[in-house]
């Protein structure tokens, strides 16, 4: 019990670690929580959006991750290093242009008949 307990306490830690040193990953949290509320507001299903900032969120860990052993491994410029930086970055990337387009696909039908409700738009 006392190792999965040190467990979360690391995983606690690592998490902390991001929010305060990473904008993008404060950035990415406080996208997900709109979109939550954009769930509500919207009456649209809050699943595939929990899920898909969990995964970005999860991405931007790793990158983290990878960017700090990358810096401890190798301080000075190598080829290597930067296209295994530029790989971590490029999977948030996608993971985020993903959770972009399902967005649009799940929240522009139902935000199209809010704003024809309230007159915004014919």
């Amino acid at each position: 019990m006392k190792r999965i307990v040190r467990a979360f306490v690391f995983a606690w830690q690592g998490l902390l670690h991001a929010w305060r040193s990473q904008p993008n990953f404060r950035v990415e949290v406080f996208i997900g929580l709109l979109a939550l509320l954009a769930c509500w507001w919207l009456a649209v299903d809050w699943l595939p959006v929990l899920l898909l900032t969990a995964l970005v969120l999860g991405l931007e860990l790793v990158n983290t991750a990878v960017e700090a052993l990358c810096d401890l491994v190798s301080p000075e410029p190598n080829p290597h290093v930067k296209a295994a930086k530029d790989a971590a970055a490029a999977a948030v990337l996608l993971a985020a242009a993903v959770s972009f387009v399902v967005g649009l696909l799940l929240f522009g039908p139902p935000l199209l008949e809010k704003l024809r409700a309230y007159g915004k738009i014919s």
